[in-house]
């Protein structure tokens, strides 16, 4: 592995928004880049520009077939009629690229300007536009505007684009085409909806039509978002997002194969899983499957509990925790909750310091014993900062790990569905993800001094 020092949330310039909030937030450095320490996007440039001087002599130029998948909100995802599921390689049925089998793309790939590229604007965005959910927008316009603003690039193969070569450049790419931030998007996209469903929709936009978003106004105040087709919910009139209001209030018809919600789902995998409606699954049986300890059997590692990893209670994802009142409110470090039952059954009191060992890992953290805990239920909240306070572990004499340490990604198969309404793949919405809520882990007491 490489590790890079890179700059942290007050020392670079960022964005940060979500469906769950209705504004856009800015990072603004507070400080340089400590040390040797430096921004994603100036990160990343280096590498790309090393890359490609490299790439004179190894690489050049290269020709690759890319398969990818038949995509949701596009002609793909109806290539699997009611449902059926044919095997070309059976001889069911022709081998149709983006029919019956992936979408295959032949891509011509110039190593040398792999720098040029990522610091700038590319052509296609003035003919073929931007499309998500769906809908294409012409946003030509936007990017010369954003070569006024950023200035272009003189010479190489991106001669004439718009530059991208800083953070706060990318930032006032992803603010100019983007319909939440950019008001005439947002109502170009409303228009070319009603023109497919027939119902108004323009008009949830219409008030902040003139409305742009610039990253000054971000530093300045709090500046709520403008309801755009990217989303399903509306924030017009200064309402808080709630999701498929347009849907339920407009009529808007729902992204599946009726049109609306439903519930039965008759695909040829499903019904084999005996799924087609919505059904109870038990957790696995990790004993079964991996030879893991039985749920509330003892050892000589411990007692066997199933491992979750939710959300953390004090933080999220990757937010700071080893400020003095996050350590405080966390006890200072890694904690593992256990059921007041287990813990009596190994000998752990609160704040005992524990190790949770399974097959894919090891983990060193203090017990938390809550009467709030099920019986054979133990959390590790996620996300939790390895930098302060975790000792070597007992079993191998190293750093103790991470929540995901015992923890493995195991992809259900119906995630692999694609090609028919809403069962197909579109980033961050559907496709394969990690069930590792099954995980099964033997949590003991410490026995050896604590060292780090």
């Amino acid at each position: 592995d490489v590790v890079l020092p890179a700059s942290t949330w007050y020392e670079k310039h960022d964005l940060s928004t979500t469906d769950m909030h209705p504004f856009i937030h800015s990072f603004n450095p507070a400080i340089t880049n400590p040390w040797e320490s430096r921004t994603d996007w100036e990160a990343w440039a280096a590498i790309a520009k090393k890359f490609s001087e490299l790439a004179e002599t190894h690489l050049g130029t290269r020709t690759d077939v890319v398969a990818f998948p038949l995509q949701h909100d596009s002609p793909g995802a109806m290539a699997t009629p009611h449902g059926r599921v044919r095997d070309w390689k059976a001889g069911e049925c022709e081998a149709i690229p983006g029919l019956t089998m992936p979408t295959l793309v032949e891509v011509e790939r110039d190593y040398t300007q792999i720098y040029d590229k990522f610091s700038s604007i590319g052509p296609l965005l003035d003919t073929l536009g931007m499309t998500t959910k769906g809908i294409t927008y012409e946003v030509k316009e936007y990017v010369e505007e954003l070569g006024r603003l950023n200035g272009v690039k003189r010479d190489g193969a991106a001669a004439g684009r718009p530059k991208i070569e800083t953070d706060l450049q990318a930032c006032e790419f992803i603010l100019a085409l983007s319909g939440t931030t950019n008001g005439h998007m947002a109502t170009q996209g409303f228009k070319t909806l009603e023109k497919r469903t027939g119902v108004k929709l323009h008009d949830l936009a219409g008030e902040h039509e003139g409305k742009r978003i610039h990253f000054a106004d971000t530093k300045a105040a709090p500046v709520p978002v403008i309801t755009s087709p990217e989303w399903s919910g509306s924030e017009t009139g200064g309402r808080r997002y709630s999701p498929f209001t347009i849907n339920v209030e407009r009529k808007k018809p729902w992204h599946t194969l009726t049109g609306r919600q439903h519930f039965y789902l008759d695909h040829d995998w499903m019904l084999e899983m005996g799924e087609a409606l919505p059904v109870f699954r038990p957790p696995l049986d990790m004993t079964a499957l991996f030879g893991e300890t039985p749920i509330g059997d003892k050892g000589a590692d411990g007692i066997s509990v199933r491992y979750l990893t939710p959300h953390n209670k004090w933080a999220i994802h990757s937010m700071y925790q080893e400020n003095f009142y996050m350590m405080n409110l966390s006890r200072g470090g890694q904690n593992i909750w256990m059921s007041v039952e287990d813990a009596e059954a190994v000998g752990i009191t609160d704040n005992d310091w524990v190790e949770a060992v399974n097959r894919n890992g090891v983990v060193a953290a203090r017990a938390v014993v809550s009467h709030r805990m099920p019986k054979g239920t133990a959390f590790m909240h996620h996300g939790q900062e390895r930098t302060v306070n975790v000792p070597v572990t007992e079993r191998d004499g190293k750093r103790g790990g991470v929540t995901n340490s015992l923890t493995r990604i195991m992809i259900k198969p119906s995630h692999l569905i694609g090609g028919y309404a809403q069962l197909s793949y579109a980033f961050n919405y559907y496709g394969p993800t990690g069930n590792q809520r099954d995980e099964v882990t033997m949590i003991r007491k410490r026995t050896a001094p604590v060292e780090y």
